[in-house]
Order: C-alpha cells, then structure tokens, then sequence
C-alpha cells in the first residue's frame, strides 16, 4: 500500500459517513430504496477464515461488490476454483495470511473452533473489525454449543475472540440464499446484525448491503441471541419488515417540528 496513513483516514471518513447511514437505518428502515447489485462505494481488504459453503458464498458477493478477498483455510491449494470464481481481487492462502491481510475478518468456521481462531489468531485481529457466522451446534459442536447458546452467542463469541471489534451477522442466512437470493427483485431477504462497537456495526452494515441483503439492526453482542440457530428468524428467508415484526423492533419515525 503506498499511502497507509491516507488509506486509514480514507477508512474511518467512511465508516463515519455509515454510521450516519446506519442510524438512518434504524430511525426509518422502511423508507430505505431498494438496494441494487453494483460496485461498493470504499473497497475493503478482507480475510476470510473458513472458506467453506457459506465463507465462500458471501466472500463470492464481497468480490463481486469490488473488495479484495483473502480466501483461506488449512489447504489452500484446494481453493483454486473458488478464487478463479472472485476474480482477480481474491487469492488463497492460510487463516494466518486471512489474518494478516484483512482490515475486516469474516470468521466462517463450525463453532467449535472458534475459541482456536482465538487463540491462534487473536494477536494479528486485534482491534480490527471482525464479522463472526459461526453457529453452535450441540450434536456437532459438544458442551461448549449448549454453553454458548445459553449465554447468547454474542456473548460467548466475544469471549472466544477478545480485544476485536465483533459483529454477529451472516450467521441466520444460507448459503444457498446467499447464492441464489442475493440482489433478488423486490424485497431483499434480511440479515440480522448484532455489535457493541459502531464503526464496526457501520462497516457491517454497509457488507450486507454489498452482498444483496437487507441490514437490520438487532442491538449490542447481548441480543444476537435473538438470531442464534433455533429462533424464530434462523434461516427463515424473511424481509425486515417481517424480521422486525418478528423481534419486536420498533419503527421510529422521525419526530416533526
């Protein structure tokens, strides 16, 4: 990069103009147009750590919005048709790299190895913004799945993944959705999104909106568990009217001098 200093101020000028966008968002969602496939306004550098179904699928729409994608996992060679898919701005490497590389990480792992992300990684995230997707599963995932649920795994992410700047999202969507329902005509499917720190939910935001979603704003880590496998709004393929319906999200509108 040969202006870092310029490419930061750059970075945080925008998220402050999302976070402008993102209290709009939640002052009157249902005044939003409807949101097209196109190049995204600030190209991002994002590692992905877990390529799989649905780490590939969104990566995919990230590519596609403009940004540059770091696709890895502990066998890169195995990626080759995923990059050649992304185009020129993707390349493959080891979740160390994805690490490295990423101003945004989407950690897109089966939740039981979430807390090795952590530890293995945790150094080279610090600080940055980082998207979590994982959902825990008792069958697949053991006692740690039944711990995290209980807690809302907002909160158990942020203890597996400490000193970052997380977001729950992508985690209440399929990968088939995400493939084949992205952009779609008409209302857009929505993402329920969860965070603590406000550039990071603006950042997010903006993510959703680039891969053909619709953001809907949940609330801090402590309410993603309104979203967690086996609620009312997993994986359901609802709009944001119906998702805010559903949680029971007030539609503020703005009050009138």
């Amino acid at each position: 990069m040969k202006n870092p200093k310029r490419f930061l101020y750059s970075r945080r000028k925008f998220a402050h103009q999302l976070f402008v966008s993102v209290t709009a968002l939640s002052i009157a969602p249902l005044l939003l147009p409807t949101v097209v496939r196109g190049q995204s306004p600030t190209p991002l550098r994002i590692g992905v750590i877990g390529s799989g179904r649905i780490g590939g699928s969104v990566g995919l729409r990230w590519a596609e919005a403009g940004h540059e994608i770091l696709f890895s996992s502990r066998n890169p060679d195995q990626l080759s048709d995923l990059v050649t898919q992304a185009g020129p701005r993707a390349r493959a490497g080891y979740p160390q790299e994805a690490a490295e590389f990423g101003d945004i990480i989407f950690v897109a792992v089966p939740y039981s190895a979430t807390p090795q992300v952590g530890r293995d990684y945790g150094p080279l995230m610090q600080g940055k913004i980082v998207i979590d997707c994982g959902n825990p599963y008792v069958q697949r995932d053991g006692e740690m799945a039944a711990i995290a649920l209980e807690k809302g795994t907002g909160v158990a992410s942020a203890e597996f993944l400490p000193g970052v700047k997380l977001v729950r999202a992508f985690n209440a969507v399929s990968w088939v959705e995400v493939n084949e329902e992205a952009h779609r005509e008409g209302e857009l499917i929505a993402i329920p999104i969860a965070g603590d720190d406000q550039e990071a939910l603006a950042v997010a935001t903006q993510l959703v909106i680039d891969a053909g979603f619709d953001p809907v704003l949940v609330g801090g880590l402590d309410k993603a568990g309104l979203f967690d496998q086996g609620t009312a709004v997993y994986v359901k393929g609802m709009t944001a009217r119906e998702m805010r319906a559903e949680l029971g999200l007030e539609v503020k509108t703005p009050l009138v001098k």
